[in-house]
Parts: C-alpha cells; structure tokens; sequence
C-alpha cells in the first residue's frame, strides 16, 4: 500500500488515497487568517493518544514543527478558519485515520 493525506485547506477536507484511489474524504478545520495551515509536503512524524488541552483524542506530529493533525474539544469547528494552522478533525475520524496511517505517511497540504 501507498498511503498518503491530501490536504484541501480551500475545501476544508482531508483526503485519504492508496495510490490513486480514494479511501476516504474527511471534514477538517483549518488555519484562520492570521495563523494559516501552511502548504507543502510533509509526513506524520508521531502519534500521541490522548494528548490533552484542545487536541482532543489524538495527535499526529507533521514534520513542520508544531503543526499536526488533531482531534478536537470543539466538535462545531469543523468545516470553518479557526485553529492556528493545525489540521483539526472530529475524534472518531482522526482515531479512525490514525488507525490506517502509519508514521512517515506522506501529506499533501494545498490552498
């Protein structure tokens, strides 16, 4: 398998492919103006279950520093411009994307 996250920030969606077939498309919220989810290629450099404060159920590091894919406490944010540039997801679906996705799992992040 060829995993990999394809981040659409415009779209406010996050999408799961092997290869080039779609697994699963993800509602997300992103950066606000001021603190942007920032664009490019990076990968998931940990996982953290639990980690506490506003990251809900789980973490997931990317390798631009202090930037990951996160649940949330806040379930009525998804879908809008309000994190300071994390990737925030509801916690059953970053429990669920976590469970596909191992470290090192390329992503995408595009306007």
């Amino acid at each position: 398998m060829t995993l990999w996250i394809d981040v659409s920030v415009r779209k406010r969606q996050l999408k799961l492919y092997d290869a080039s077939v779609l697994l699963k498309t993800y509602p997300i919220a992103v950066g606000k103006i001021l603190t942007p989810t920032p664009t490019g290629n990076y990968i998931i450099i940990n996982k953290e279950v639990n980690p506490g404060g506003p990251f809900g159920a789980l973490w997931m590091g990317l390798s631009k520093a202090h930037y990951g894919i996160h649940g949330t406490n806040d379930p009525s944010s998804i879908g809008k411009e309000v994190s300071h540039g994390c990737i925030r997801m509801h916690n059953e679906d970053v429990l669920e994307l976590s469970s596909m996705v191992p470290t090192s799992t390329n992503v995408y992040i595009h306007k």
